[in-house]
């Protein structure tokens, strides 16, 4: 038994100590998610912190999105901060668990019907998308629907806005960057879905033959599940609430940015699970689960960020 535990002990150790202490990751422009130094990269920002807490540091290079799966594939790099999984992909990647999850949403014109479910509900309609983004399944599974490619998320809202397009395809985080901070111009301007025509896991991912990989991958997942239940996710988002499954038990929560407080339940707010928020959730605030918001107590139920500090928030600013 002794023989064994030793074994054990040695094995532990030596996978703590072959892991790197550095890890070399490759991304595309991808706002909000990934961008250069100083743009809004959340998933880089967040992969970056959950990887600080097990003592790895990252350096990230900035591609055209086919120069990261090429890169990777000759090991010119040792994973990525924000992948989609694919079988193929599997093969040579080691997979985190989601972290977040892409949930593509409608916007069109003021008074446009998004309330479609579905894309078989949108035959003959022109729906722009960013031509650098993995949507190439959506042309050869909706052949009905007419995508046009644009160069950025700003292209396609100006040919929206100019009647070019009948939509855009948008991600929900981006969206409620949209609502939040430009308020004014999105309720003149534009008509929001608030179905998800398709919602895809976004994950950390390293190479197989990365010495340690599993084992960072894991610790990554550990502190994730930390990083939401302490208001550190809240924080990178830069938004107040989240929806979130806390305590593992399938149901998602209510969870406060602890530092922002907030004067009103969260009515609308964005969910992390890869579905719709529940208005019925409990609120997890500052490690503690309160079933109502009147047991919610009176120094988190006011709103402590300014009007100043939210014009520091930097988010993607759009012109209409």
């Amino acid at each position: 038994m002794k023989l064994s535990c030793l074994i054990t002990f040695v094995l532990l150790n030596f996978s703590a100590f072959s892991q790197p202490e550095n890890v070399q990751l490759a991304s595309d422009i991808w706002p909000p998610f990934t961008g250069q130094q100083g743009q809004t990269a959340v998933s880089t920002d967040l992969v970056k912190e959950a990887l600080r807490r097990t003592g790895v540091t990252v350096n990230t290079s900035i591609l055209p999105f086919q120069d990261v799966i090429t890169g990777l594939d000759k090991g010119s790099f040792d994973g990525s901060a924000a992948l989609w999984k694919s079988p193929e992909r599997e093969e040579n990647l080691v997979f985190s668990d989601p972290y977040l999850f892409n949930q593509l949403v409608l916007v069109g014109n003021k008074g446009s019907e998004t309330a479609a479910t579905s894309f078989d509900e949108l035959t003959g309609k022109k729906i722009a998308i960013v031509g650098s983004y993995d949507y190439g399944a959506l042309r050869s599974e909706y052949i009905g629907v007419d995508f046009v490619e644009g160069q950025s998320d700003q292209q396609n809202l100006d040919r929206l806005l100019k009647g070019e397009v009948d939509f855009l395809l948008a991600d929900a985080l981006l969206v409620h960057y949209l609502t939040e901070h430009q308020h004014e111009e999105v309720a003149k301007h534009l008509q929001i879905g608030t179905n998800s025509l398709l919602t895809l896991s976004l994950h950390f991912a390293l190479r197989k033959d990365l010495d340690g990989s599993d084992l960072i991958v894991e610790q990554f997942n550990n502190e994730i599940r930390k990083m939401i239940a302490d208001g550190t996710y809240n924080r990178i988002l830069e938004l107040n609430w989240i929806s979130a499954d806390v305590d593992g038990d399938g149901r998602t929560e209510w969870v406060l940015n602890n530092e922002a407080g907030s004067d009103i339940p969260p009515e609308m707010g964005y969910s992390i699970a890869g579905g719709k928020a529940s208005a019925s959730s409990g609120y997890y605030i500052d490690g503690k689960m309160y079933d109502d918001w009147n047991n919610v107590p009176e120094n988190y139920r006011t709103r402590m960020n300014t009007p100043e500090d939210l014009e520091k928030v930097k988010v993607l600013q759009f012109n209409f």
